[in-house]
């Protein structure tokens, strides 16, 4: 069991690296100051240098990598901030990934080379008013007919609403009860039918779209189907790599904290000296640095074994929940040592405790996550409902 990255993987991150601190400091603060998502040249110029579909195969636009080679770009551009990562996080663990695991030929050759090329992005609709965490009570519903299917319903908290050209909306597709009755069909932007509420005002994800979506007799072609009714385990199966990159965007807020706040405590002076010689400061970014290495840990783990197939919910609950619990205390422990500096929205450390939470919620909320890790550890499903 080798931990070391290899050469390759080493300088694609440097690459990363290098781009994010070189390229996105000032993007990200637009973004963060005017709520609006990374422009279309820059996402562009994401495609230009390769970081789009990394891990989608050669024959669809990709660079052909792994996981693990994804998420150590989606890490050092989430230490940016999220809004400059999430182009990179949807184009190589959303569900464009879905798609290319269960899309048809013709919709693959459609829809991922256009994310390859950062021409498009393409946002999933899971969560309605009243599904949520019971995302089995999903109401809404899509109807195949004569070779087209007719989609009526509401989404809500779509990352990616309103701004993403494609949507792979979670729906029922039978009458069949429950998860029996669930698939997932592709919807672009301009289907006539298709509407998007206001933006929304969140606590952190500024620059990451979020709306309510509304169907009202949307009709798009049968082939826009993803997965049919009975296949909502694939879908499940395909968003526990999703939740890989939630734990890495979560990641990426306590390690360009951490980053942060070491050079940081060698350069603040209080009492006449840097404030790291001070054993309480050491302690403390000792703790921060435990927290961000196992996090990572745990997430390179899942990134390895999905090269045999997609990860298992067991794995990847574990690195989502620890991630997002670490973000929210590392961020935190970083801002408190700042002090009025950390708290100030003219520094970036403020911006990273706000997303840090946003992480622990979106994709599944911390508690669940416990849930679905509980129920891995003794084989069976926990009905919440009774």
């Amino acid at each position: 069991m080798d931990f070391r990255l290899t050469d390759e993987q080493r300088q694609l991150q440097e690459t990363a690296r290098t781009f994010a601190r070189r390229e996105l400091p000032e993007a990200a603060a637009v973004c963060e100051k005017t709520a609006t998502p990374p422009s279309h040249d820059l996402v562009k110029r994401y495609a230009e240098m390769g970081f789009l579909g990394v891990n989608i195969p050669e024959a669809y636009g990709g660079l052909g990598l792994g996981n693990l080679e994804a998420l150590l770009i989606v890490e050092e551009f989430a230490k940016i901030s999220s809004a400059m990562a999430f182009p990179v996080f949807e184009s190589c663990v959303g569900p464009v990934r879905a798609i290319e695991h269960f899309g048809s030929d013709t919709l693959k050759r459609r829809v991922i080379p256009a994310v390859c090329r950062g021409e498009a992005v393409v946002a999933i609709a899971m969560s309605e008013p009243d599904a949520g965490s019971a995302l089995t009570d999903l109401r809404t519903r899509a109807v195949s007919k004569d070779g087209k299917v007719t989609i009526n319903g509401m989404k809500r908290w779509c990352s990616g609403g309103g701004h993403a050209e494609g949507y792979l909306v979670y729906c029922r597709l039978s009458d069949d009860p429950g998860a029996r009755g669930i698939g997932a069909v592709y919807v672009e932007k301009d289907t006539p039918g298709m509407t998007f509420g206001p933006q929304e005002s969140l606590m952190g994800f500024r620059g990451v779209p979020s709306c309510d979506i509304f169907f009202d007799d949307a009709v798009v072609p049968e082939d826009n189907i993803v997965v049919p009714a009975g296949g909502f385990k694939k879908l499940m199966e395909a968003f526990d790599l999703e939740r890989c990159g939630n734990a890495t965007m979560a990641l990426g807020q306590a390690s360009g904290a951490l980053e942060d706040i070491v050079a940081y405590v060698q350069d603040r002076k209080q009492f006449g000296k840097p404030i790291v010689e001070f054993q309480a400061v050491q302690l403390r970014l000792a703790e921060m640095q435990m927290r961000v290495e196992a996090a990572r840990l745990l997430i390179h783990r899942v990134a390895c074994n999905t090269e045999y197939g997609l990860p298992s919910i067991l794995d990847s609950s574990v690195a989502k929940c620890y991630a997002n619990e670490i973000a929210r205390e590392v961020t935190g422990s970083a801002l408190q040592l700042m002090g009025a500096y950390g708290y100030s929205a003219e520094f970036a450390m403020e911006r990273r405790m706000r997303d840090a939470w946003g992480w622990g919620i979106a994709g599944g909320a911390i508690d669940i996550q416990k849930v679905n890790i509980a129920s891995a550890m003794v084989g069976r499903r926990f009905d919440q409902r009774r």
